[in-house]
């Protein structure tokens, strides 16, 4: 199953490109990769939270809500970025990448007031 991604702004990193395709990866649980449509090389890997975090649950502005035509948080898909290391891997909960599950809208928000970590190990 691939998604089509149209990100609201460019992902910061990844100007000028704002159409994805979101890929599971195969027997990894949670796990996707994000390829930027007309620049295959250039990849996220993104991870959905639920599966390897306890009690994430941000909350969205209603500006970025309205921004992606969400109006229900079921209509949100929430990942959160992944980043290898040597010393492990680990996620960044402070700006997840939220997807209207229906149009395919996305943007990576920065949450405001919320206490996350921009580099959580992953266990």
């Amino acid at each position: 199953m691939t998604a089509l991604l149209s990100f609201v702004a460019p992902p910061p990193g990844l100007a000028p490109h704002t159409e994805f395709e979101l890929d599971p990866v195969a027997g990894v649980d949670g796990l996707f990769a994000m390829r930027a449509a007309e620049a295959g090389d250039l990849r996220l890997y993104l991870v959905d939270p639920g599966t390897v975090i306890d009690d994430y649950a941000p909350e969205l502005s209603a500006a970025q809500a309205d921004e992606l035509a969400l109006t229900s948080p079921d209509d949100a898909m929430l990942l959160v970025v992944a980043r290898p290391a040597d010393a492990g891997v680990t996620v960044n909960l402070m700006a997840p990448v939220v997807i209207n599950r229906t149009t395919g809208a996305a943007a990576q928000v920065i949450l405001e007031n919320q206490d996350f970590p921009l580099r959580a190990p992953l266990g």
